[in-house]
């Protein structure tokens, strides 16, 4: 990776001085500017696009809070820190980071009362239809398949996927709304302004370098730096060397906004700090809704089963992509079959497993044991290979349905496969970025994409803007502290 060198103070003219200078405001910049402001600080946030909101104003508003919010409460779930925990530990890992999972866990009622506070609307009503926004203004939804296989094992089911209140995404709203709170906070927001350098006075980084209305300025910052610049699916260089595979789906399904190039991390590490899983990436498929097509099976291309369909799409799609190489079909019936958000339709259909197997390219007897071994546990609410819930079983082509249809999902195909980076620096539960040994950098901080995500192998939806909300909030609260 090609770091960016800092500049030291005693070679730059400040321009400007503050408490804390942020940098990007995107969620975790939005909240990393209010909590400094209400710790009392100077704020002076710079975005380098033309308005606030970056890649969270384009996502569909879901944060995943839980441990018995205001609005799992009314809606009749009983939650606790301790289960959220369980649940997040074994669906976003392997190895995730304990110390912050567990912070966020343990505060996650906390943030979400905060958000409240702070005017966030939200709509005491659970949607039933999981793995996206609701498509009213409902806040609740089962967001990472917490009531599938092998979650509902670990800990009972619980829906803490949150959207703020608005029909159907509401990144947009969510961001609008944050945007105010932090002008009302009284922040210093600068947009058009692109931070170049770091600068740093005896290893500690005490300002920025950034070219503003096409000059370069200089901004001394008290306390510290707080980088929320988003992640680097937008970087072809880094995402080449370190995450070739999300690449390889179509552009306009690379999800974040141009400037998500990776300037932050190279930042970052220019002044020691080091990065973590920056082979990590999350990829949506997207199957529905309606949840009802998860009645369907998905077999690869030796015609066999490889994931329950009724799991959260982001696990079915990595598992598409990074094990089958995105060449994975969905099976379905003529009475599963409808039409879903993204408009997927059979492209063959045979009455018979084995003419459908000759029409897309599947070894005939393989793909025909596949389906014939499936529908007869079916039949019985079964599924012993990959533990498919019985609301979704039903044996494939049984009457009334007169013949079996095959959805192409290869990723070639015009399929989505929607993917966004989850590796970047390395930070502990406050939020500061930290060196090769597990120190802190001093007076560097970071939040949201641009760090290494509580997502560490896995993606549940909301965990963005949980994870960059929560943590960007502690990155400008503790680097308000002039003292350390």
């Amino acid at each position: 990776m090609n770091a960016v060198d800092p500049v030291r103070a005693r070679d730059v003219r400040f321009t400007a001085t503050t408490d804390v200078v942020v940098v990007g405001l995107g969620i975790a910049g939005c909240c990393a500017a209010l909590g400094a402001r209400e710790a009392g600080a100077e704020v002076i946030a710079l975005e380098c696009a033309g308005g606030t909101g970056g890649t969270s104003a384009m996502s569909g508003g879901v944060l995943y809070l839980g441990g018995g919010t205001a609005v799992q409460r009314a809606c009749g779930y009983e939650d606790s820190a301790d289960a959220m925990h369980r649940f997040l530990d074994a669906a976003l890992g392997p190895g995730t980071d304990a110390d912050r999972l567990a912070a966020y866990c343990a505060g996650s009622v906390e943030h979400f009362d905060w958000l409240v506070g702070l005017g966030m609307p939200f709509r005491a009503a659970f949607c039933d239809e999981p793995n996206r926004e609701s498509a009213d203004d409902s806040a609740l939804i089962f967001s990472g398949g917490e009531d599938s296989f092998p979650f509902d094992e670990i800990t009972p089911p619980v829906p803490r996927g949150h959207k703020p209140q608005w029909i159907d995404s509401a990144g947009n709203f969510l961001m609008r709304q944050l945007a105010e709170f932090v002008t009302r906070a009284g922040a210093q927001v600068t947009t058009d302004a692109r931070v170049e350098r770091l600068v740093v006075d005896d290893g500690r980084v005490v300002g920025v370098v950034a070219t503003i209305d096409g000059a370069r300025s200089a901004i001394r910052a008290r306390g510290g730096v707080a980088l929320a610049t988003g992640g680097f699916i937008h970087a072809p260089s880094l995402i080449a060397e370190h995450c070739p595979l999300a690449h390889r789906p179509n552009e306009a399904w690379r999800l974040g906004v141009p400037d998500n190039d990776g300037v932050g991390i190279r930042l970052g590490v220019g002044v020691g700090g080091t990065t973590s899983r920056m082979d990590a990436f999350e990829c949506a498929l997207p199957l529905g809704p309606p949840h009802r097509l998860a009645r369907g099976i998905l077999v690869n291309r030796a015609g066999e089963r490889f994931v329950n369909e009724d799991t959260y799409t982001g696990r079915i799609g990595l598992a598409a992509l990074t094990e089958q190489g995105g060449d994975v079909l969905m099976i379905v019936d003529d009475v599963i079959q409808e039409r879903n958000l993204v408009g997927l339709r059979p492209r063959w259909g045979a009455p018979t497993p084995e003419e459908l197997a000759a029409d897309c390219g599947l070894p005939p007897d393989r793909f025909a044991a596949t389906v014939r071994a499936y529908n007869e546990h079916a039949a019985r609410g079964e599924d012993p290979q990959f533990h498919k819930r019985a609301p979704f079983l039903r044996p494939l082509g049984a009457p009334p349905a007169t013949g079996l249809g095959a959805i192409d999902l290869k990723v070639d195909h015009g399929a989505i496969y929607a993917t966004f980076t989850l590796g970047g620096l390395i930070t502990d539960a406050e939020a500061r970025v930290l060196g090769a040994s597990g120190e802190a950098v001093p007076g560097l901080y970071a939040a949201g994409r641009v760090a290494a995500c509580l997502a560490a192998g896995n993606y549940v939806s909301g965990i963005s803007l949980g994870d960059g909300s929560f943590f960007g909030r502690r990155a400008g609260r503790h680097a308000a502290r002039t003292d350390h």
